[in-house]
């Protein structure tokens, strides 16, 4: 992904060693180390673009909230649409990882549990940094068919995982025999357009709340019982 030396002006190659203000910056030369840089930039690429938008967000601003070079950030990331993409795929893989680390408690028999805990750990996702998720979960609809595409491509992972919890709830015979990928396309946009909606505004109601909510109308449907 990230640009070789040739790719790179001989000012950017000297810039490489020396971070904002003239500070001396060792360059990662290990896998360890160079994952580790990575991330650093991605952290950084993450308030910036959070603070001021994608539009407005440059490269320099970037490495210089990483208090790294600015030759530094493309041997790691050719362009900021580079930078972007990645960050919008380790947001998508953090929320498929808080969704499995919650539905690995033990449910204790209750056969709704496991979509408790999913769409639980979706709303604790989205409103654990409001500003990003509005940016990479809302906005990116906004920045043309590159972006729409990946963003497409990690909510169908996001629907791969509730599929999977919906195929296991048929099969202990928990929720009707409906098809398992139409189900959990419905669930998805649901909860989607409901966490979207406390992105923005407060409903007053906590994450476990809504998410009780959500499981009963799945489960029960609209008309009294």
């Amino acid at each position: 992904m990230g640009r070789s030396a040739a790719q790179l002006s001989r000012p950017a190659l000297r810039a490489e060693a020396a971070g904002p203000g003239g500070r001396s910056v060792r360059r990662a030369l290990s896998d360890q180390q160079k994952q580790a840089r990575r991330s650093e930039i991605l952290t950084a690429a993450k308030e910036v673009f959070a603070a001021k938008g994608y539009h407005t967000t440059t490269v320099a601003e970037i490495a210089k909230a990483a208090q790294l070079s600015y030759g530094s950030i493309y041997w790691y990331f050719d362009s900021k649409d580079a930078l972007f993409h990645a960050l919008m795929e380790s947001e998508g893989q953090a929320l498929r990882g808080h969704v499995t680390a919650a539905l690995a408690t033990p449910s204790g028999g209750d056969a709704a549990a496991p979509f408790r805990a999913a769409v639980q750990a979706t709303f604790e996702f989205f409103e654990s940094d409001r500003a990003v998720v509005k940016l990479l979960f809302r906005d990116s609809y906004a920045l043309g068919d590159r972006f729409e595409k990946h963003l497409f491509g990690i909510f169908e992972g996001f629907i791969d995982d509730i599929e999977t919890i919906v195929t296991d709830a048929e099969r202990r015979g928990v929720v009707a025999g409906y098809p398992p990928r139409l189900v959990a396309v419905s669930v998805a946009a649901l909860v989607g357009q409901i966490a979207h909606r406390r992105v923005v505004t407060d409903d007053g109601m906590s994450a476990a709340h809504v998410a009780d909510f959500v499981v009963s109308l799945l489960l029960n449907g609209l008309l009294p019982r």
